[in-house]
């Protein structure tokens, strides 16, 4: 909370007058980019311009990639192109090309005259690769050197490729086709002797990643083997960018949302934008379609309630235990949706070996449905003690009805919950659009079809 009013602080004497950002200018030029990045987001377009003046160029790119993609459109649609330009080309590489293709072809047209012939090239390649590939994520921020160099030239080429400070600790060797024969580190080539040759010190095994391959595969990657970056090569094997550790972080979230999202039955959008920050009628679109559609499905379970409309009236205590049993299917369907698709996500599963994973859920609904079943028959007993009965029937045999639908339900609820992400996988689709509200409005169905038919079997025969 006092972080917040902080920013709310600086915010409002920013906005000011110029006497404040004369005394500001000093101190905001000391604190992180990030920080900076949360101050400047609620700025006005031109006092953020005005602000971002008192900057060195390269500073006012780093800054500038901190806000948000809908902040930074806004303020590229109301500043001159031509002064948005030193910000932009000062803009890390992937960051640049993630909003340029975010501009429309009106705006890129307006843009690219007011660049670098280097900057223009480098941007166009790289909006060229889809986003969710590793092509569309990787940076050109790196230093190459080739295998034939001293140490002591290599250090000199390193300088004049100028990578930022994230990337100069690794330096990729090449040969003069680009092809990627290594990496060697700073630290290797500082301890090496000047004269030594580079080709003595070069580190020939290393992990890569395909220009074409999936972004969420290539933050893996990064994940797995706790690497700072990742080499981007083609299908010449040659070098044509790298992926940050930063960026599979940004990845990650970003495919965790997306997920969660599904997850929850909401329609993923095109960008992943913070609460505050979507509309009302945002929300309205990105819920409605699931929810919709699950409601419709679930008029099912209101022909089966109807069927069984009398055998309720019959015995009201049916329909004060119908809730129950639906919400412990819905909940043990959930949980197992929820431990195979993440097994899924992690690659401790496959579709290979489905039938040893329902064997395994098979098994521990069973112990699960015995100890639920049991605490449905106390609870039935313990609250419908004074409960009128119909004289061909017992408290004690209705318990036992009911807990056994209850523990029927937690079975089929949980085969069906690990089934079903696993069937769409299967057909090509997410299995985590097959998880909760789906998940639940079936298993809600198949509850009432056992609850109704136990319900029948033991006390209308």
């Amino acid at each position: 909370m006092q972080e917040i009013k902080d920013i709310i602080k600086w915010q409002d004497q920013l906005s000011s007058n110029e006497l404040d950002r004369e005394f500001l200018i000093p101190l905001l030029r000391k604190m992180p980019d990030a920080e900076l990045g949360e101050i400047f987001q609620g700025l006005r377009n031109e006092d953020l311009l005005e602000v971002l003046s008192r900057f060195t160029n390269e500073r006012q790119g780093l800054i500038f990639d901190e806000l948000d993609m809908s902040r930074r459109l806004d303020f590229f649609q109301h500043v001159s192109k031509k002064r948005f330009a030193v910000i932009f080309e000062n803009m890390p590489s992937d960051s640049r090309a993630d909003m340029f293709q975010h501009l429309t072809q009106q705006e890129q047209a307006e843009l690219i005259p007011y660049l670098t012939k280097k900057t223009r090239e480098d941007v166009l390649n790289l909006s060229a690769y889809p986003p969710e590939t590793a092509g569309g994520i990787m940076s050109t921020d790196f230093a190459t050197i080739t295998e034939e160099l001293t140490c002591e030239e290599a250090i000199n080429k390193v300088r004049s490729d100028a990578p930022s400070k994230k990337m100069v600790y690794h330096i990729y060797v090449v040969n003069h086709d680009m092809k990627l024969l290594g990496f060697v580190t700073l630290k290797d080539i500082i301890l090496a002797e000047p004269h030594q040759k580079v080709s003595t010190i070069i580190h020939r095994e290393f992990i890569y990643s395909h220009v074409n391959e999936d972004r969420e595969k290539v933050a893996v990657k990064i994940e797995k083997y706790d690497l700072v970056a990742i080499p981007v090569i083609n299908d010449q094997e040659q070098l044509l960018g790298i992926v940050l550790q930063e960026d599979a972080i940004e990845i990650i979230r970003a495919e965790h949302t997306e997920d969660l999202e599904k997850f929850m039955g909401i329609v993923p959008g095109k960008d992943i934008l913070n609460y505050s920050q979507t509309t009302v009628w945002g929300h309205f679109k990105k819920r409605v379609v699931w929810l919709s559609s699950l409601a419709i499905i679930g008029l099912i379970s209101g022909l089966i309630i109807h069927h069984y409309e009398e055998a309720m009236s019959a015995l009201i205590i049916l329909a004060l235990y119908m809730p129950m049993v639906a919400d412990t299917g819905g909940n043990t369907g959930s949980q197992a949706a929820t431990v195979v698709i993440r097994a899924m996500a992690l690659g401790q599963i496959s579709l290979r070996n489905w039938l040893s994973v329902i064997f395994k859920e098979t098994r521990i609904s069973l112990l699960l449905a015995v100890v639920l079943g049991l605490i449905a028959f106390g609870k039935v007993l313990f609250l419908s003690w004074e409960t009128e009965v119909p004289e061909m029937h017992s408290l004690f045999s209705l318990a036992t009805g009911i807990s056994l639908a209850l523990s029927l339900q937690v079975i089929t609820a949980t085969i069906i919950g690990a089934s079903l992400p696993m069937i769409v996988k299967k057909f090509g689709g997410d299995p985590a659009v097959a998880a909760s509200p789906a998940i639940t409005t079936v298993v809600d169905i198949t509850g009432l079809l056992i609850y109704f038919g136990i319900a029948t079997l033991f006390f209308f025969n």
